[in-house]
C-alpha cells in the first residue's frame, strides 16, 4: 500500500503556499499533500505522525438542518474534503472516485463510512444546489454549506487554505483551495491520514477497509 509519514505541522506550514484553482487553467499551484512528497514518488496516503483533530464546525446540511460535524462523525470513519460544485475538474473527480471506490464495500460498511464534502463557494452552493449535484454522485455523501468565514477557519485547522472565490481574467468565477482529502479515525476521531488530487479509484478501494476500522493504509 502506498503511505508516507510526514508532520502534521510541515503540511500545516505548506498549506498558505499551495493551492489549486480548480478550473483556472494555472497549472503552476499544486495541492498541498504533495508538496511534502519526495520527486517521484507515488505515495497517495500521507500517514501523519501527528494526527489534526476534528475541526469545529457547525453548518447547514442539504436538507437545511444544522449539522455539528464534529458530534455527528464522532466515532465513524470520515473522510472529508473542501470543494464546490461549479468546478470543472478536480472536485467532481475526486468525489466520483471516492463514491466509486465506496461501493466496492459491503453494505454495512457503506453505511458506517462518512463522507463529507464542505462546499468553498457558499453564496453559490445553497443546500438545494448543493444536495442536487452530490445526488449525481452518491446520495450518502454529507454536503455542507454555510458562512464563508467558518468554512475557511475550519478548513485552516487541517491544513487546507481557502481563498474567497473571485472572477479570473475571463469574468469566470472561480474557487482557490487546497485539494487533499482527510481520513479521520473511528478510533481516535483524529485526522490520520492525507489524500491528494492525483489519488485514484484503486488508490481508494485498497485503503477504505482499512480506514474503516482506523488502521494505517
Amino acid at each position: 500500500m502506498r503511505k508516507k509519514t510526514f508532520a502534521a505541522a510541515a503540511l500545516l506550514a505548506a498549506a498558505s503556499l499551495t493551492l489549486t484553482a480548480c478550473g483556472s487553467g494555472d497549472d503552476s499551484n499544486s495541492p498541498v499533500s504533495v508538496v511534502s512528497e519526495e520527486a517521484g514518488s507515488d505515495k497517495a496516503a500521507t500517514v501523519l505522525d501527528k494526527p489534526f483533530e476534528k475541526p469545529d464546525l457547525v453548518l447547514t446540511d442539504t436538507n437545511g438542518k444544522k449539522y455539528d460535524f464534529r458530534a455527528e462523525t464522532k466515532g465513524r470513519p470520515t473522510l472529508i474534503y473542501f470543494g464546490y460544485t461549479h468546478c470543472p475538474d478536480v472536485c467532481p473527480l475526486t468525489m466520483n472516485n471516492i463514491a466509486v471506490a465506496k461501493k466496492q464495500l459491503p453494505k454495512a460498511q457503506q453505511d458506517e463510512l462518512r463522507i463529507v464534502f464542505v462546499t468553498t463557494d457558499p453564496d453559490r452552493d445553497t443546500p438545494k444546489a448543493l444536495g442536487k449535484w452530490l445526488k449525481g454522485i452518491d446520495s450518502q455523501v454529507v454536503g455542507l454549506t454555510g458562512d464563508f468565514d467558518t468554512i475557511q477557519a475550519g478548513a485552516r485547522t487541517l491544513g487546507i487554505s481557502i481563498e474567497p472565490p473571485h472572477k479570473d481574467k475571463n469574468g469566470k468565477i472561480v474557487s482557490t483551495h487546497g485539494t487533499q482529502v482527510v481520513a479521520f479515525s473511528p478510533k481516535t476521531d483524529g485526522g490520520y491520514v492525507l489524500y491528494g488530487e492525483d489519488a485514484t479509484v484503486d488508490d481508494y478501494t485498497k485503503d477504505l477497509p482499512k480506514l474503516i476500522k482506523g488502521e494505517n493504509p
